[in-house]
């Protein structure tokens, strides 16, 4: 645990009693703070006093309170604040998340006291956030650093140890995250990319910018690793330079060879390769990893590659460790192979631009597609579908979808039993049947992860 430090005998509101409400009550209580606990599920109420927190409607207690701590899913502008954070701003109380306490905590403490200072790694941007982030941990055990996954992935950032000596946190942060903290100085900072997503809880794509930007505004990273490959991140990197060699920004892409005296790091035709100073200083393979399949994992690639660099660790060190990567749940996941027939399970793919690049990472697609459609419609993906055999759709809105799929066979399922037995059925030698929904999962599933888990069950079951 991180003890939140700054707030030693006050009042401190915690809104939201999930896990990472929780954690950041614990933290609270383990710095000398006196948390005061609100959620509007009961029973997310009584689980708190059970672990003997002080539970209260915040609305009538702002003016005991030295700040309120929010959880990442509760809006606090758009569409519009939540009642409590509503009369936080009201009475001029501090507004924070636990991604801020975290940071204006963990540089204190017996953080000056050892000999390599340790370093916290941030991972941002609309894809392969995850992916990134896990990708990075995964080399830094292999290279035999300490380190430890935190954020929007693994463990929330209060729950976990104070690193050690050399230590390194990576963190996954979303934007949801990114927007509130009053604190975000990681000494790595990553972005992959930009697409549209969350513009109700932004107030639209300027907001959504905004909100993965201030990763890099509040303090700003020792390094910054900045996907150029959409013109956000052109703009990010060039307003983060001071110049055209500016070494402390680090430019990566995965459609195109930069140029340039800086120091970059790109994929194409499957192999990374690194430049700096104008030279090229180290190339990695990267077609036979199979934890990466496809141009926006050869991406994740250069952004884990490029952070890795920047602590000192080896290219050959980190190729190592890319081929005994076995890639993340949901994401671009290989679950089985029989008859030659590849199983992939990308069910995190929820948005159209994510769906994009899991089509073009693979060849002779029986695809599984479908669900709840996000603002846009599809038309942004059908220039990606030319590796699509036949698509089935799933969904309660499931003929729509396929009236939508124009130029592509589209058989209308309904639900995934029905979806995997068609794909599996109708599947050849060397086709993969590839589950990436391009929509969310809400209208027949709790989470993406309880749609992927379906699918790989069901492949799974079918092939014995």
């Amino acid at each position: 645990m991180i003890p939140v430090q700054g707030y030693e005998g006050l009042t401190v509101g915690v809104l939201g009693l999930g896990r990472s409400g929780l954690a950041t009550a614990r933290a609270l209580a383990a710095g000398g703070a006196i948390p005061l606990c609100w959620d509007d599920n009961p029973a997310a109420r009584e689980k708190a006093e059970a672990e003997g927190f002080a539970v209260a409607d915040l609305t009538r207690e702002m003016g005991s309170l030295a700040t309120l701590v929010v959880s990442p899913g509760i809006p606090h502008l758009y569409p519009k604040p939540n009642p409590v954070i509503a009369a936080a701003y009201e009475a001029g109380v501090p507004v924070d998340n636990d991604i801020g306490l975290f940071f204006r905590s963990l540089g204190q403490g017996e953080w000056m006291m050892h000999d390599t200072p340790p370093k916290v790694i941030a991972i941002t941007g609309s894809n392969g956030k995850s992916t990134t982030t896990a990708l990075i941990h995964h080399i830094l055990e292999h290279a035999g650093r300490e380190a430890q996954l935190a954020g929007n992935i693994g463990r929330g950032v209060l729950d976990i140890d104070p690193p050690g000596d050399g230590g390194v946190v990576v963190l996954e942060l979303s934007s949801y995250q990114t927007d509130l903290a009053r604190a975000l100085t990681p000494d790595v900072a990553v972005f992959t990319n930009f697409s549209p997503d969350h513009l109700d809880r932004h107030g639209g794509i300027g907001g959504y910018f905004a909100a993965k930007r201030r990763l890099f505004a509040e303090g700003g990273p020792d390094r910054a690793i900045i996907g150029v490959d959409e013109a956000e991140g052109l703009y990010l990197a060039d307003q983060l330079a001071v110049a055209p060699a500016d070494d402390r920004v680090i430019r990566i892409s995965s459609a195109r060879k930069l140029t340039g005296p800086g120091w970059q790091v790109f994929a194409r035709k499957g192999f990374l390769s690194e430049y700096r100073k104008g030279k090229q200083v180290a190339s990695i393979d990267l077609r036979e990893v199979k934890g990466l399949p496809g141009a926006h994992n050869h991406q994740n690639a250069c952004a884990a590659f490029a952070a890795c660099r920047t602590l000192g660790l080896s290219p050959r060190l980190i190729e190592e460790a890319f081929a005994s990567f076995g890639g993340l749940p949901h994401r671009s996941q290989r679950i089985a192979e029989k008859d030659g027939v590849a199983y992939v399970n990308d069910s995190k793919a929820t948005n159209v631009d994510s769906a994009a690049k899991a089509l073009q990472a693979f060849h002779n697609i029986r695809w599984i597609c479908g669900g709840l459609e996000k603002e846009g419609g599809l038309g942004p993906l059908l220039p990606h579908t030319g590796s699509v055999s036949k698509a089935y759709v799933i969904g309660r809105e499931a003929a729509n979808f396929a009236i939508q799929l124009t130029g592509i066979e589209a058989e209308v399922c309904t639900d995934m039993e029905t979806a995997v037995a068609r794909a599996m059925a109708e599947a050849q030698p060397g086709d993969t049947v590839l589950l990436a929904p391009a929509c969310a999962s809400f209208d027949q599933y709790d989470s993406f992860e309880k749609r992927g888990e379906d699918f790989t069950n069901r492949v799974l079951a079918a092939l014995g």
